[in-house]
This record gives structure tokens, C-alpha cells and sequence, in this order.
């Protein structure tokens, strides 16, 4: 089939390599689309930049959730399923692909893979990179071209179809997910299934995280979301005290009260974790500070002082022991 423009989008050709199947999809927003792609150069070799079945999976977007790369959903918007098309697309629709082929790559390579579909700022992000880490995209992000995209629509599935993961909810579904998930996960923790539970509390995180990037830090809105953060982190702290797990507690404790020295919660949770790697006077200091923030608490830090001074001195008669065999 000759090339012919794409739905009078400037900058986009069209050239149907295969025909798909039934009418066109309906692809609301939220729908998820599943689609294999190669990314070519322009030149007479037309070199190949990136190829998902190379990889060896599809790649997947989201309609209507700020791609990086908008050009494609305009693309994909235009196909049937089982399609196979080529679009030539000018240099206006390809200069943040170098951005998200760098990430493609990073995920395949399993490195950290939600880099690629949670930070979307496009152009704005392009020139924070003084290299992509990469020799073949430092040249495209030098100088943008005209780019060709062989893609093969696979699947089209409803919001309702599958299961949608917390970075593509919009704001408003992210902001109704967290007390869900905040929930799920104090209930996964009276169960005794701390893993689960800390998995939920994770992904409430990532969400509130998500949200407050978009507000100025320090600000109401700002200082809301913090509080929400720091509660959901003290709740995985609990969990990661469960699964012995201390210095962990101890990294993100201690980042709460760097930021917030008032946090009660912050001070016990750091207080049992210090114990339990033998920290005695750091142990003993934060259930200080506790008492003078919050003396209704006396009774619980009575408690914990107790139960550390019984294992010190189980340590110290252990060590007793120890010193007597070897010298016996």
C-alpha cells in the first residue's frame, strides 16, 4: 500500500505491511495496548535503534496516561489488531525517543524498570542527561531525525479486561487506591503475612510519592501527602521488624526524623530496632525522646525497656558462659 498521511497529522506516513482483523479497537482511555515495534534510522541501511522481539516481550501503554513518546498512541489509534504498518515520523514526534529507548534498554538489561513509564516530562527531561550511557542515542539526542517505527498491534484490553498496576491510575484513582492498599496491608499484617503486607504499604507509597511531585514541596497539599507518606512507612517499618530486618528500619526511620524530628511513632519503631542489633544507648535515647513527646506512653516504653534489659542480660550470662567454657 502507498504511503499516505495519517489522519492529517503533520509529520506522520503510513504504509500498511499486513492487514489486521475486525473493525478498529475501542481505545478508551485506560484501555492497555500490547504491540511489538522496531525503530528505525532513516538512512539506506535503515539501522536498526531498538526491537522489542529482539528483547524478547511486547511492550505495553496505556491510553490517555502521558507516554513519553505521545506519537505512538496516535500511531497504535490507527491500527487494527494483527496489523503490521510502518510510520515515517519527523524529527516534531521523535525527540524524546532517545529518552525512552535509554530506558527500554535499562529495563531490559533489568535494571530499575519503572524509570520508564513514571517520570514523563519529555523535552524537559532530555536535556538533563549529559549522556544516555549509550553512543547510538547521545548522537540522536545531538541531533533529532526523522525516525521509522514498524509496529505490530497484538491486543487491546478495557480498563475492566486487566488488572492495572498503581503508576498507571490516574491522580484521582491513585489518591482513592492508597487508603485501599493502606487497608489491605494492615490486614495482610494481622495475619501475620508481613511480606504481602509490606508489598501493599510499597505501592500506597509509590502513589503518594507519585502525587506529591506535582505539588511545591512544603506547601499544605505537600505537607499533607508527607504526613500520609511517613504513616504508610512507619506501618512497612513494622513489617520489616517482623522480618528481622533491622537496619533497614533503622535507614528509613532515621530519614523521617532527619526531616521531622517531632514523629513519636519514628523514635519507638527506631528504638526496638536499635535493640534488636544491640544498641543500647541509641535504644535507650529514642525511648527517651518518646517519654518527653508523648508521656502516655510510659507504659510502652516500660515495656520495651524491660524486654531490652532481659536480653542484655541474656547476652551478658551468654558471654559469661562463653568465657568460662574457654577457659575451662
Amino acid at each position: 500500500m502507498d504511503a499516505t498521511l495519517l489522519l492529517n497529522v503533520e509529520g506522520i506516513k503510513k504504509t500498511i505491511l499486513h492487514g489486521g482483523t475486525g473493525d478498529l479497537p475501542n481505545f478508551i482511555t485506560g484501555a492497555r495496548v500490547t504491540f511489538h515495534f522496531r525503530t528505525m534510522k532513516c538512512d539506506e541501511e535503515r539501522t536498526v535503534i531498538d526491537d522489542s522481539k529482539q528483547v524478547g516481550h511486547p511492550m505495553h501503554i496505556i491510553i490517555g496516561n502521558m507516554f513519553k513518546l505521545e506519537v505512538w498512541e496516535i500511531l497504535l489509534t490507527s491500527m487494527r489488531v494483527s496489523e503490521v504498518a510502518e510510520f515515517w515520523c519527523d524529527t516534531i514526534h521523535t525527540g524524546v525517543y532517545p529518552i525512552l529507548s535509554r530506558s527500554l534498554r535499562q529495563m531490559a538489561e533489568g535494571k530499575d524498570p519503572t524509570e520508564w513509564h513514571v517520570h514523563t516530562c519529555g523535552l524537559a527531561n532530555m536535556f538533563a542527561y549529559h549522556t544516555l550511557g549509550y553512543e547510538d542515542l547521545d548522537e540522536l539526542q545531538k541531533e533529532p531525525q526523522p525516525l521509522i517505527f514498524i509496529i505490530e498491534l497484538l491486543q487491546v484490553e478495557a480498563p475492566s479486561q486487566y488488572q492495572r498496576e498503581t503508576w498507571n491510575l490516574n491522580n484521582h484513582e491513585k489518591m482513592q487506591a492508597v487508603p485501599i492498599l493502606h487497608g489491605e496491608g494492615n490486614r495482610l499484617f494481622k495475619l501475620g503475612r508481613y511480606e504481602e503486607a509490606s508489598n501493599k504499604y510499597q505501592e500506597a507509597i509509590v502513589c503518594l510519592r507519585n502525587l506529591q511531585t506535582k505539588e511545591k514541596p512544603w506547601e499544605v497539599q505537600w505537607l499533607k501527602l508527607e504526613k500520609m507518606i511517613n504513616t504508610l512507612i512507619l506501618n512497612y517499618c513494622q513489617c520489616l521488624l517482623k522480618k528481622e530486618e533491622y537496619y533497614e528500619v533503622l535507614e528509613h526511620t532515621s530519614d523521617i526524623l532527619r526531616h521531622h524530628p517531632g514523629i513519636v511513632k519514628a523514635y519507638y519503631v527506631r528504638a526496638r530496632a536499635h535493640a534488636e542489633v544491640w544498641n543500647e544507648a541509641e535504644a535507650k535515647a529514642d525511648l527517651e525522646k518518646v517519654l518527653e513527646l508523648e508521656p502516655s506512653m510510659r507504659k510502652a516504653v516500660q515495656r520495651e525497656l524491660r524486654l531490652l534489659e532481659n536480653r542484655l542480660e541474656e547476652k551478658r550470662e551468654e558471654e559469661r558462659l562463653r568465657c568460662r567454657n574457654m577457659l575451662g
